[in-house]
């Protein structure tokens, strides 16, 4: 008896998301696989255009006993902040307005300024945004962070945290927001959290969490990251490239100091 030929990428395909080991019918694709890109692409397409609830989200943090408002940025729709990331990089005149008045009213300025945006994915921020925040509030208790209140960005590109950072005059500001979809996943977050939030903020000075979602980094565990980095931050006073991410390498809360700088 003949031995059968094995597809040796067929034990990595099964390994990865990524369309290898898919076979071929002649010299074509599979039919099954030639639909399943199709889906793929048309998830990605739907959750670029999802509509952002933030009525929805609003709800969902409110019963976690947080405060939130709503902000926009400078791109008037969807289709201006595609073609406009510059627009989406800034706070609106009215959204500014709202949140000078809110530091204003305020007696001291917050820690931690929590932004979500839906970015370039609605439907990732609908489906992690409120995991995360949730399992981010125990470490916020116990590393006794006073937060401000929760921006919920329309129109936002990541940079659009700076803005709402320094009028909530925020040691640091943490923007949870939709990654751009996919062929193997269109509910992908993104965080990055930046030390001393400014305009003009680059993105060497960011720290960024990404592929946050289920079947990538879960939401706990990237509630887990964003503490450790939140708490290295303030002691070293910085993020980004000045600030290497070991988590996983050394305990939240562990006693060692200048740790994060080597």
């Amino acid at each position: 008896m003949t031995d059968i030929e094995r597809d040796p990428w067929a034990l990595l395909g099964s390994r990865t998301p990524a369309r290898i080991a898919i076979g071929r019918a002649g010299a074509s694709l599979p039919t099954r696989e030639v639909l399943s890109f199709s889906l793929a692409h048309a998830r990605a397409r739907d959750a670029v255009h999802a509509p952002f609830d933030r009525t929805a989200l609003a709800a969902q943090l409110q019963r976690l006993g947080l405060g939130t408002v709503e902000v926009a940025s400078d791109a008037p729709d969807r289709a201006t902040y595609l073609r406009r990331p510059d627009l989406g990089r800034r706070l609106d005149a009215s959204s500014r307005e709202h949140l000078a008045a809110i530091a204003r009213d305020c007696a001291a300025s917050c820690d931690l300024a929590l932004v979500i945006g839906n970015g370039l994915s609605a439907t990732a921020v609908a489906r992690q945004a409120a995991s995360v925040v949730e399992a981010f509030l125990p470490h916020a208790t116990r590393l006794g962070l006073k937060l401000g209140p929760v921006a919920l960005a329309q129109g936002a590109r990541v940079a659009l945290g700076d803005d709402v950072g320094s009028l909530l005059g925020a040691r640091l500001v943490a923007v949870l927001i939709g990654e751009r979809p996919g062929l193997s996943a269109c509910d992908s977050l993104g965080i990055y959290l930046t030390y001393s939030p400014r305009p003009g903020c680059t993105d060497a000075q960011r720290n960024c969490i990404s592929n946050v979602r289920p079947d990538g980094l879960a939401p706990l565990a990237a509630a887990r990251t964003l503490a450790w980095l939140v708490e290295a931050a303030l002691q070293a006073q910085a993020t980004g490239v000045a600030l290497k991410d070991r988590s996983s390498e050394v305990e939240i809360g562990a006693d060692r100091p200048g740790a994060w700088l080597r």
